[in-house]
């Protein structure tokens, strides 16, 4: 990946599933990587194993903690040329039992945090013109499922931050891009298992098959390895044209 060594990286919810596999593709192109997570001890434990990589502990739904996430990684490394917006869970409800404070937690993780952390970097990048965002949408940011209120809609608001991003980098040098993925094999995903299966009648067996990759031409569930080859794609120099764009690796959902 060319023009990748020596770089600047954030990565949030990078302590496992497509966050800690994208810090791991990044930190094998010479990516110096700071991995950013609210499970302390995991993170720890996942950056210690990267070539100049660090952890810093935070959490994303308090600006104060946003604050110290980004002035910590200045400090340490001087700048930040590449941030990468990964984290995020899922609640599965109806919307009349969804819990308001599940959807003040989601929206405030997946669609604030990265709108604070965006305004954080730019300035950064602007000066040095040079920058890439990557936001890690999902497919939900294009498609809707039912009993995933407020993913869906941080998710589609998230999109519309990567446009508009792109639209006031690009004089500067800065690109911006939403990764928007179908299902992936992640503790996330693997946690929605059981509620999915309580909420369409059939055993935790017939989830995968039966709602997650019902609506995808490729019947099954991604890797994240294989969203984070992507990521650091859009971070190179051969992707300095895109922006604005949802990179659709969906297995096939979007395209009925």
């Amino acid at each position: 990946m060319e023009g990748l060594t020596g770089k600047v990286a954030l990565v949030t919810g990078a302590a496992s599933g497509i966050g800690l596999a994208i810090a791991r593709d990044l930190a094998g192109h010479g990516v110096r990587v700071t991995l950013c997570d609210v499970n302390a001890t995991q993170g720890e434990k996942v950056a210690a194993t990267l070539p100049q990589a660090r952890f810093v502990a935070a959490d994303l739904t308090r600006e104060a903690d946003i604050e110290r996430l980004v002035a910590t990684t200045l400090a340490a490394e001087g700048r930040i040329d590449i941030l990468v917006n990964n984290a995020g869970f899922q609640h599965v409800a109806p919307l009349e039992q969804f819990p308001v404070e599940k959807w003040r937690q989601m929206i405030d993780l997946m669609l604030t945090a990265p709108f604070l952390l965006t305004r954080a970097v730019l300035p950064g990048m602007y000066e040095r013109g040079w920058g890439r965002i990557v936001n890690v949408a999902s497919v939900h940011a294009l498609r809707a499922s039912a009993l995933k209120a407020a993913y869906v809609s941080a998710k589609h608001g998230l999109l519309g931050l990567t446009r508009v991003t792109a639209l006031e980098g690009a004089p500067h040098g800065v690109t911006c891009n939403a990764v928007c993925p179908s299902y992936v094999r992640t503790p996330l995903v693997e946690g929605q298992i059981p509620a999915l299966a309580r909420q369409h009648g059939i055993p935790e067996e017939r989830v995968v098959a039966e709602v997650m990759t019902a609506r995808s031409a490729i019947r099954r569930l991604l890797e994240p390895e294989e969203v984070a080859q992507l990521v650091s794609y859009l971070c190179s120099e051969a992707a300095a044209g895109i922006t604005g764009s949802a990179q659709v690796i969906d297995c096939g959902w979007t395209a009925q």
